[in-house]
């Protein structure tokens, strides 16, 4: 329950699903938690209410990453409240299944700017406010960018830029102190996941759970616990990592 004891964290999109897996699992370590949302405010609202309710803290932000402004805003807004920061996850992205014939020029920008520029903008911010002691961040990635699947051309190639964006920003921001690792789920039931037709009872579901070794469709919360290791100091040694949870999808 202390892992995370007096540190602050920033987890973007942690309205629902994944992200708000993170944000309960870091506050029940210690941390103080940002949750920030583009458009659910009640979604981040009540994520927050779950927090307190089980004595943690936190508060929630606007922001919308892909715009450098917004994400000025939300690291200004966690120094206002909290004083420091000391942990980012870059969890927000948006997916969509699209057939190559498909594919347009908003849709591949709409992508690239929530899943690439959004966690490059927010670790430039984050970078300045971490203190001399340094900080952690965790990109929230996906095996899609290893393990290919059809129509998602455009998704996974965000994903495979996140993956080298890691190892890339891990040399580069060592010398600050600053950590940089990858957790990469694999099939994770949430609402977002039901929301575009992979609840538990599809096809493609089924087809997902059928090539996942332990068997069943990843929790929230399985993500959560591999992000507060790499945001606690027992991970100390790891940076520049991609590490899949995904259940043993092959």
């Amino acid at each position: 329950m202390s892992e995370l004891k007096g540190k602050v964290a920033v987890v973007t999109g942690a309205s629902k699903g994944i992200g708000a897996g993170i944000a309960k699992e870091l506050a029940a370590e210690g941390a103080a938690v940002v949750v920030n949302y583009a458009s659910s405010k009640t979604g981040a609202e009540r994520v927050v209410a779950e927090i307190k309710e089980t004595g943690g803290t936190a508060i929630a932000v606007q922001g919308d990453v892909s715009k450098a402004s917004d994400v000025r805003r939300l690291f200004a807004e966690t120094r206002k409240a909290f004083g420091r920061l000391d942990v980012l996850v870059n969890n927000a992205g948006v997916f969509h299944f699209q057939p190559l014939e498909e594919v347009t020029e908003a849709e591949y920008r709409w992508h690239f700017d929530t899943n690439v520029l959004g966690p490059l903008l927010a670790t430039q911010e984050a970078v300045k406010h971490f203190g001399p002691s340094g900080g952690t961040v965790i990109n929230i990635g996906s095996i899609a960018s290893t393990k290919p699947a059809a129509a998602l051309v455009v998704y996974s190639a965000t994903k495979g830029a996140l993956d080298t964006m890691t190892r890339v920003l891990a040399v580069e921001l060592a010398p600050k102190n600053i950590r940089v690792n990858s957790v990469n789920p694999g099939y994770v039931l949430t609402e977002g996941s039901e929301a575009i037709g992979l609840d538990a009872a599809s096809d493609a579901a089924k087809q997902m759970v059928a090539r996942t070794a332990l068997g069943r469709p990843g929790r929230p919360d399985d993500i959560a616990r591999t992000v507060a290791f790499l945001a606690s100091d027992q991970s100390g040694w790891l940076t520049g990592e991609r590490i899949e949870a995904s259940g043993g999808y092959a």
